[in-house]
């Protein structure tokens, strides 16, 4: 046996990471896109608040400042004309978020942080849930998400 493999090699564990969350965004709906950007917003919210209790203020600014972003991109999907009443909602309920994870950041106060992982939470629940619905066919076309495609 040559040992030789072709051109393959051996990519580092974080590029197949990398190349599976590539492939899961590219097969996602719009709805399954809108639960992974919760996931990460709640997981980056999480490791801010864990920073923050350990005293790291640069891990702590970095991993809240990604929380916003996520929340930016959420806030600039929303569609206020199509959405109506929901995308003003939703909008009221992201800014909140925002806005705690920014005082979190300032004022060093986790439970801050608690408030908006609360909300995204139950929010989060709620899409997977309209994401079930829909793949269960029980839900009209995606033209009535206060979400546009992302």
């Amino acid at each position: 046996m040559g040992g030789s493999k072709g051109s393959r090699r051996a990519l580092p564990n974080n590029a197949y990471l990398e190349q599976y969350r590539k492939s899961a965004v590219g097969g996602a709906s719009p709805l399954q896109l809108v639960v992974m950007l919760y996931d990460g917003a709640l997981r980056f919210m999480e490791a801010g608040r864990q920073a923050m209790l350990k005293k790291d203020l640069e891990l702590q600014n970095d991993r809240l400042q990604r929380a916003q972003k996520i929340i930016s991109e959420l806030i600039a999907t929303l569609d206020m004309e199509k959405g109506g009443e929901v995308a003003q909602n939703l909008l009221a309920l992201y800014s909140f978020c925002y806005n705690r994870l920014v005082e979190a950041n300032i004022e060093d106060r986790p439970e801050y942080i608690e408030h908006a992982q609360q909300v995204f939470s139950q929010l989060r629940e709620s899409w997977a849930q309209l994401d079930a619905l829909q793949k269960q066919g029980r839900l009209a076309g995606e033209s009535e998400s206060p979400v546009t495609a992302a």
